[in-house]
């Protein structure tokens, strides 16, 4: 009797098993890839009918139909098959790989659940005539075209993209369309000009037919490679009304709403290298049509005053993507790192305006100074060939001031003189010297003897006291630093020191004391006086951000003071300031 259960229960179990294996829930998916402006459909699948069912959240796609549900019964030889299924149709919202999550249903007072799935999203494709629907009336009558201003520039030459928004009159767009994929531009320095609150509506021809159109947005770019370089696909999800199959009580027929996704389509630009032939040695990547000026504030000026130097390009063309030529001086003229300023605007015809490079130069030395001409050369994709433009060249005066000691004026052929000898060249030797001999003294026993002998003797507790007082003062680690920072403060400022009482002289030498000092302590040179380069430094030798700050702002107010009266009382509150800050670097720099 006992065994009967057993194999009656272990029978039981078996069948539970099997019932419970036979359970089937699935998601299929139409594709494992589409496009962007494609459609997905996904099918929830059961073998068993089931409650409580729940899909997933659909994240990176919306769901444009379903849930459809749909029920199978068939029995084939005898057998029953049942199947349910719960479809959906869904539209992407994002490139990539996307995980459609999973689904749940009760079955049995079990919970199933489905595997997730993981579907590529890639660049819009071109969909394939579908039938006579809203969808495929939508797709006909709405179309997104990118306008390429030129499909073969030159590398760094301008192009535009205009992306027009093409809708027919049979259809009409009530509702504002979304972004879903913006064109990344790989390879092209870009900028959008956008028209997102002041579209305007134009009348034109798409394929030979009337239609409506608006200007979404004008890209201007300008490539930075050569060969063929893609413009990836602007892609828009838009709600469209078209007519439906209904009609209302009159027999008009009903608009319908449906969600399209278009993109403008793939564009290849083919990029040419700018010609070798003519090209300038000094040529640095200008392309357009540009002006060139060299000019100054003055040209005659004293010793140790400040007067500007600027180097201007105006035009069309890359502004922003090239760098200005140098200027190069005398030595004896001290040249400043330039402030660069940019007056450009972008427009649909690309960059216009202009770009200053603003020198300070202030001399040291009393002379005449040329300034040589200085050659700007750039491609001008118009006539194809390379241009070279040339400042004049001018001279700064300097008037007054100290002479340097390598005087340029100086003529060479004075040092190929011959020399004349004449009889009184050699007049003060004397050849009757008239000596007379000198009596010898004994040294030994001498006074001089004996204090050489017993002086060093005399001296030995001198220097060990000496010693002391020198070790002490070795070890004496803060005083030696601050001593150290109060001479070299000293050192530096006894300029700016004497001119205290000339507010415009005291500054320009407050200004090169502080330079001076930097070039001392950091080894930089005058070309890398600018302020972000110096606070870097500073800070990387673990001076404190509150003094580097303070050392900033001296900088600028030895600047503004060129520009702007100061009173004494500043002035004597700078040179403190000054003297304070240099003792304070001085002990935290590493």
């Amino acid at each position: 009797m006992k065994t009967k259960n057993f194999l009656f229960l272990l029978g039981f179990v078996l069948c539970s098993i099997a019932a419970t294996a036979q359970v089937q829930f699935d998601a299929k998916v139409s594709k494992k890839t589409l496009g962007i402006n494609e459609r997905l459909r996904i099918d929830f699948e059961m073998n068993q009918d089931g409650d409580n069912f729940r899909p997933p959240t659909f994240e990176g796609f919306r769901v444009v139909g379903g849930p459809n549900q749909s029920i199978s019964n068939a029995y084939i030889n005898g057998k029953r098959s049942f199947s349910k299924t719960y479809s959906y149709f869904l539209s992407p919202q994002k490139r990539g790989r996307v995980t459609i999550g999973q689904a749940t249903i009760e079955i049995q007072g079990e919970t199933y659940k489905t595997l997730p799935i993981e579907v590529d999203v890639t660049a819009a494709v071109e969909v394939p005539k579908d039938g006579n629907n809203a969808d495929y009336v939508a797709s006909e009558n709405v179309h997104l075209v990118a306008e390429v201003s030129n499909a073969n520039p030159y590398l760094n030459e301008a192009i535009t993209v205009t992306y027009k928004l093409y809708v027919s009159h049979d259809v009409s767009i009530q509702s504002q369309w979304r972004e879903i994929d913006t064109p990344k531009y790989a390879d092209f320095w870009s900028q959008n000009i956008d028209n997102q609150n002041n579209f305007k509506v134009y009348e034109g021809k798409y394929n030979g037919q009337d239609y409506r159109y608006v200007v979404l947005r004008t890209t201007v770019l300008y490539p930075q490679k050569t060969g063929k370089l893609d413009i990836e696909p602007l892609t828009l999800d838009i709600p469209i009304d078209v007519q439906g199959n209904r009609r209302d009580i009159f027999g008009r027929r009903l608009m319908e709403r449906v969600n399209r996704t278009i993109s403008a389509g793939n564009r290849t630009i083919d990029v040419k290298p700018l010609p070798l032939e003519g090209k300038p040695d000094g040529f640095n990547g200008a392309v357009g049509d540009f002006t060139f000026d060299v000019a100054t504030n003055k040209t005659s000026l004293n010793a140790n005053e400040s007067l500007q130097l600027d180097i201007k390009i105006s035009g069309k063309g890359n502004l922003k993507l090239f760098t200005a030529p140098t200027v190069k001086l005398p030595n004896t003229l001290e040249v400043y790192e330039p402030e660069h300023n940019e007056s450009v605007n972008t427009t649909i015809a690309g960059m216009q305006g202009s770009i200053t490079d603003s020198y300070t130069v202030v001399p040291q030395f009393k002379g005449t100074y040329p300034v040589n001409p200085i050659t700007f050369s750039f491609f001008d994709p118009n006539t194809e060939k390379y241009k070279t433009l040339t400042s004049k060249e001018f001279t700064i005066e300097v008037e007054n001031g100290p002479i340097s000691s390598a005087n340029p004026n100086a003529n060479s052929n004075d040092a190929k003189k011959q020399v004349v000898l004449s009889k009184d060249n050699f007049k003060y030797i004397k050849l009757d010297a008239n000596l007379q001999p000198i009596a010898q003294e004994s040294f030994f026993k001498s006074g001089l003897f004996w204090s050489l002998l017993g002086g060093p003797f005399l001296l030995i507790p001198l220097f060990i006291l000496a010693g002391k007082k020198r070790k002490e003062r070795l070890n004496d680690v803060e005083g030696n630093k601050l001593r150290r920072a109060n001479k070299l403060a000293k050192k530096y400022l006894s300029e700016a020191k004497r001119n205290i009482q000339n507010p415009i002289a005291f500054y320009e030498s407050l200004e090169r004391a502080l330079h001076n000092y930097l070039k001392a302590k950091l080894n930089i040179e005058t070309s890398e006086m600018e302020k972000s380069h110096i606070s870097k430094l500073l800070l990387e030798r673990k001076v404190e951000t509150p003094v580097v700050e303070n050392f900033i702002g001296l900088l600028k107010s030895c600047e503004y003071a060129r520009y702007a009266s100061t009173s004494t009382a500043s002035v004597q509150q700078d040179y403190n300031k000054a003297a304070e800050i240099i003792s304070t670097i001085d002990k935290q720099i590493q």
